[in-house]
């Protein structure tokens, strides 16, 4: 067995040439033992250097793709120690089957890429959340500010992500300190050191309660998404960034100041609702909130009357809808309507809308059918059905389905759980919850039950709506 030693951990020069030698020589994979530094290896490995990277006389070389060498040189700086074993056994591939890379269904290629996927991630994290802090050096000269900033990147990425910074932050002087590797910046010249621990970076600044203060005046408490919030910024870098010490009281206190905004809204405006749900609804009309947008033909607001005590909140528009640009005006929306007289309410006197505003479809030849929005989608929404409610202010809310129930409550409930009594929303308005229209034209036994059944609960809520008046 060959023992192939490496400087460093992101050592891609070094694996490269090691590699290109080996693989002249066809040295398969299992007989290859990589290391990094002078540490003790495989105690079978034998010290031997690698075969020359030039070919015997009369042996042709190779060659492999561009996207190769990219994606091998952004995977080597993964964690993982097969790394440089995982790369060689593609190389090796390459060389009798050039596009085999392409192969996206192939194990090797995917386990690759995904290291790759994971390293440039780790790095568009580093540069997101390092955070610098200003200490001073005494030099001859006097004191000098020097900015140094602590961080604990998952992959071996600080040499790749540092250029970022010195084109960033070029007329400061910079250090970033990381358990494995720190480097420095003078105002010319990248320059490294040992790696540090947390105790040798600095633990505030005088300049962090004003970056507090602009951090606290600019979050928006209607736009908070806590999952996608968590996701893109992850918890474990919160230690070392003073915004998010705040990050806590602010997602506490965002309901209080959404209804703050809004009723802020309704002042500036005169209390005019008619004025501000037209301004909501136009808004709505260039919605990209999510992927939906691309989707739809447009968007499909809510439409009735403004001072109405009933709301309906159904799942989302479809195909009918989605082409006339109102709400329930299709074989469910039909439906909708009969059930509404059966049970004595006129549809004319409440305000209906849907949880999602754009029709979300799969097509199938001619035909556009429904595809049901997921939990990302209704989240992104939820936006305008609050905006309709804090205008509105209906008396009772009615959600029309699972997905609207998800809608009003911020959170996954079963409809035969909460079917039949009035519950307090988020806001703290009554709501109701029952089947969707549509699944009373997809069921197929005990149809006129079922229909009954559902006039039924709208009956009661018609009363319910009267003894509240």
């Amino acid at each position: 067995m060959r023992l192939i030693r490496l400087d460093e951990e992101d050592d891609f020069e070094g694996w490269r040439d090691a590699a290109r030698g080996l693989a002249l020589a066809r040295i398969p994979p299992g007989d290859v033992a990589w290391q990094v530094g002078g540490a003790a290896g495989d105690l079978f490995a034998s010290a031997a250097a690698p075969p020359a990277a030039q070919a015997p006389a009369g042996t042709p070389g190779f060659s492999v793709p561009r996207g190769f060498v990219d994606l091998a040189r952004t995977a080597i700086c993964h964690s993982d120690p097969e790394r440089f074993s995982l790369l060689y056994a593609l190389l090796l591939r390459l060389r009798d089957a050039p596009r085999a890379l392409e192969d996206a269904a192939d194990p090797l290629v995917r386990r690759i890429e995904a290291m790759a996927k994971a390293v440039r991630r780790d790095i568009h994290k580093m540069h997101a959340f390092v955070r610098f802090r200003e200490v001073t050096d005494q030099t001859a000269d006097g004191a000098d500010a020097r900015y140094v900033a602590w961080f604990e990147p998952e992959h071996h990425i600080v040499r790749a992500a540092a250029p970022f910074f010195a084109r960033r932050f070029a007329a400061m002087r910079w250090s970033i300190l990381t358990p494995e590797l720190s480097v420095h910046w003078d105002g010319a010249t990248l320059t490294e050191s040992p790696g540090a621990t947390r105790e040798q970076a600095p633990s505030g600044d005088p300049i962090e309660e004003t970056w507090k203060t602009y951090y606290a005046s600019i979050f928006n408490p209607a736009r908070l998404k806590i999952g996608a919030m968590v996701k893109e910024m992850p918890r474990k870098y919160w230690k070392n960034m003073p915004e998010t010490a705040l990050v806590g009281e602010l997602i506490a206190g965002a309901q209080a100041r959404e209804a703050r905004m809004v009723e802020a809204s309704r002042d500036r405006i005169g209390g005019n609702v008619e004025v501000a749900w037209a301004a909501v609804r136009e808004e709505a009309m260039a919605c990209t909130r999510c992927p939906l947008y691309r989707c739809g033909t447009q968007t499909v607001f809510g439409e009735g009357p403004l001072g109405a005590p009933l709301m309906f909140v159904g799942e989302q528009p479809g195909d009918q809808e989605d082409l006339a640009g109102r709400p329930f005006v299709g074989p469910a929306g039909q439906l909708f309507d009969r059930a509404l007289g059966d049970a004595g309410i006129d549809r004319s006197s409440a305000y209906v809308t849907n949880a999602v505003k754009h029709f979300k479809f799969e097509r199938r030849g001619k035909r556009r059918i429904h595809s049901k929005p997921d939990a990302g989608e209704i989240e992104a929404c939820r936006w305008w059905i609050d905006q309709e409610r804090s205008l509105l202010r209906p008396q009772v809310t009615v959600a029309l389905g699972a997905t609207a129930a998800r809608s009003l409550f911020g959170r996954t409930v079963t409809i035969s759980a909460l079917r039949g009594q009035p519950h307090q929303a988020r806001d703290g308005g009554e709501t109701w919850v029952t089947v969707h229209p549509s699944f009373l034209l997809r069921v197929r036994d005990d149809k006129e039950a079922e229909y009954a059944r559902f006039v039924e609960d709208l009956a009661r809520i018609g009363e319910r709506v009267k003894a509240l008046a």
